[in-house]
């Protein structure tokens, strides 16, 4: 097990592969009663299209990610969420674009919560009639998110954005999709995904490292696993430009819902270049349309926003898009204001005083997460897939420039690349 020290947050992680592959990251806080543990797999609802080395292609109905992540919870014996909930622990998971993620939090019985966690996860239990059963359970899931404003309002606005790239579709897929998903194709993907090779462990708290990784080094020496080839995802090209400029979804809400930003050329940034775009974007948002900014003040004395107003930005190797909004009592005029503002501002350059301030503001926050195992293990994993090294963020952020952060706006801020989600309790 290699231990590796970050003097500048004051934290030393420990590192070790697996001979089966597994990834394991051990990160031990003195003094905390929590630990957290995340199993995660580099899996999401955007990986439909695949092929193992050696094996033929396949493609896979949409929503089968995030199905198999529902099913994993279920063993011959029963719920595993009832084991965890008898050994004190908090479990969870999620499906994500481009993860799958089961996780647990405990103050007591860490060791017998990691075995619990590490064994149901590599423990497929899939039959003909769980499948059917649970296709009803998603599918009023999906009907349900399908009557949330605020997810037809953000899921509109990638709609919106993309024409052809798998981001676009709902994590859980549709009703229609995951009538396809069978035991067999279920086994497929969880073999080809849930290999130790394409997946992390990470534990985080009040633990000794050198009792954890003789645990997992124990319960996966006990297991078999043949080596697997290289996973190759395949995504067709995207065209450039959104796929529509304005989608309007109505549904009964009491204001309307407006969501907009801007969709990015496709790109290839990976690791540190990619990381740098991220936090340079946030930094961005953050003098734009925080809270703190000019622009949000002059929206909300013109009472175009309340406070749920907000921004987000979402980057991996092959796509990135922007988010901006809120509830509004009128779209359009608050799409044309926050365009006007933001032109003027590139027109005069972010202003070095606004932009130290944001800086100074994400590095206090960055130091705040270090003090959250859950962000710490949540941040650190949803990195570590993109090859990112969590402890380089304080670096990036000490680094970057205000001609960082003003070529960027030039860049992002493209109209042509913007798109619009409205949702409204009538078409206008």
């Amino acid at each position: 097990m290699k231990a590796i020290p970050y003097p500048h947050v004051k934290e030393t992680l420990y590192v070790e592969q697996l001979p089966n592959g597994l990834s394991v990251f051990i990160l031990p806080k003195e003094g905390f009663q929590k630990t957290y543990a995340t199993f995660s797999t580099k899996y999401g609802s955007i990986d439909n299209h695949f092929q193992v080395e050696g094996n033929p292609k396949s493609k896979v109905p949409d929503g089968i990610a995030h199905f198999l992540e529902h099913k994993m919870f279920e063993e011959p014996t029963g719920d595993i969420f009832a084991v965890f909930a008898s050994q004190g622990a908090s479990a969870n998971a999620f499906t994500s674009f481009d993860r799958t993620a089961y996780l647990f939090s405990a103050t007591e019985h860490i060791h017998e919560n990691l075995t619990t966690l590490i064994n149901f996860v590599q423990n497929p239990y899939f039959t003909d009639e769980n499948v059917e059963k649970e296709k009803g359970i998603i599918g009023q899931e999906i009907k349900m998110y399908q009557d949330n404003a605020d997810w037809r309002s953000y899921y509109g606005l990638i709609e919106a954005m993309y024409h052809i790239h798998p981001v676009h579709i709902d994590i859980a897929g549709t009703v229609e999709s995951i009538s396809h998903i069978t035991k067999e194709l279920l086994y497929d993907c969880y073999y080809t995904f849930y290999h130790p090779s394409n997946m992390s462990l990470f534990v985080v708290g009040g633990v000794n490292p050198e009792e954890i990784i003789e645990l997992v080094r124990a319960n996966q020496a006990a297991k078999d696993y043949e080596p697997q080839g290289k996973i190759h995802r395949y995504f067709d090209p995207e065209p450039a430009g959104v796929r529509q400029k304005e989608k309007v979804t109505v549904l009964p809400v009491s204001l309307p819902k407006c969501l907009f930003g801007c969709k990015e050329p496709e790109q290839t940034l990976t690791g540190t270049d990619l990381l740098k775009r991220e936090l340079t974007m946030r930094v961005l948002l953050d003098i734009l349309v925080s809270p703190s900014s000019a622009i949000y003040q002059k929206l909300y004395d013109e009472e175009l926003i309340s406070d749920n107003f907000g921004s987000e930005y979402n980057i991996a190797p092959n796509y990135a898009f922007s988010v901006i909004g809120g509830d509004t009592k009128d779209p359009d005029k608050l799409v044309a204001r926050v365009r006007e503002e933001i032109d003027l501002i590139k027109q005069q350059g972010v202003q070095s005083a606004d932009f130290e301030r944001s800086r100074k503001k994400k590095i206090g926050g960055f130091m705040r997460q270090l003090n959250s195992p859950e962000a710490i293990a949540n941040e650190f994993t949803k990195y570590r897939f993109k090859n990112i090294d969590l402890f380089d963020i304080l670096p990036v952020y000490e680094q970057m420039t205000l001609e960082d952060v003003n070529a960027l706006l030039r860049q992002h801020f493209d109209w042509n690349q913007l798109a619009v989600s409205i949702v409204r309790s009538e078409q206008k």
